[in-house]
Parts: C-alpha cells; structure tokens; sequence
C-alpha cells in the first residue's frame, strides 16, 4: 500500500503515517517513506515531516478515543503482564512513557501505550502533547540524516536508530 501511497508525495506519506497510528499495521513505513521522499526532494524535509507528524498524530488520537470508549475491550489482544506494565509506566512517568515510546522503533509496542492511555483516561492534551513532541522529533531527524546522508540515511537509521533516539 505504501507503494502506492508515495506517489502522491507529503499526501501520501501523511495517509501511511495516519494508517499506521491507527489499526493498519505498516511497520517503518512511514520513517521509510519519510526517508524516501526527503532523499528526492531536500528542499521539501520540514513539509514532510510535518505531515508524517500531523498523520501520526491524528492517527493516535483516533486510536485513544476508540480505545477510551470501549475501555478494557480494547486491551485483550496484549497480555496481562504488559499491560500491567505499561500502566505502571504510565502512572509512574507520565508524560515521558509516552514521549520516549513515541521515539523506539518497531518492534516497539507503541500501540499498546495508545490504547493504554486511551483505556485509562491518561489526559488528553498532555497525550497529545507527548506524541506529537515526540512524533516530531522522530520525523525531523530521519529528515535530516536523509538531507545529510541521501540514499545511506536508511541504512544508519537501521543500524544504529535505538541509539540515535536515545
């Protein structure tokens, strides 16, 4: 589908980055797409990132308001211990669970902080303020290793992105 997607450029990078926040599950799709498009068109890397952020965003706040609605209904596909888990991290850090699950790259479970954070009624705007910091974070800098690095930017985000965002 991604394939598909990067032919409409900052559009389409917006719409696998709004899918992949929400239930379709596309892996790296948008950090790849994100890459992709920058090593293209340099000159464009702030608009990119800005809609990779902006679809990634109103993907998870879709995602927290479904899971807020149907409560522990949305937690059943993930194991007790993680969710346990991730609640306590949540209650324990605040916004910075959310934030620094926002950074990790898959296999990462960050939907499950979503949906946690949904289930649980975590505030809304500090929510929102934590993915879309971190989400703009994530976006801005994959930009700019495409912008500095070109077509070897995907392979140092693979090898070293844990670290990177650490």
């Amino acid at each position: 589908m991604s394939e598909y997607l990067i032919t409409f450029g900052a559009f389409g990078l917006f719409a696998v980055a709004l899918l992949d926040s929400t239930f379709v599950p596309l892996p790296s799709s948008a950090d790849a797409l994100m890459i992709l498009l920058t090593t293209a068109h340099p000159s464009w890397m702030l608009l990119y990132a800005f809609m990779a952020t902006a679809g990634s965003a109103i993907g998870c706040w879709i995602l927290y308001l479904i899971s807020r609605r149907a409560g522990s209904r949305a937690l059943r596909r993930f194991s007790e211990s993680k969710q346990k888990r991730v609640k306590d991290l949540i209650d324990r850090y605040d916004i910075a669970a959310v934030l620094v699950a926002t950074l990790l790259p898959p296999p990462f479970p960050f939907k499950l902080f979503v949906i946690t954070a949904g289930v649980f009624r975590f505030s809304l705007v500090r929510f929102m303020l934590a993915i879309i910091a971190g989400r703009a974070f994530r976006f801005l800098l994959e930009g700019y290793l495409a912008v500095r690095f070109g077509e070897q930017a995907k392979e140092i985000l693979a090898r070293y992105y844990p670290w990177i965002g650490l």
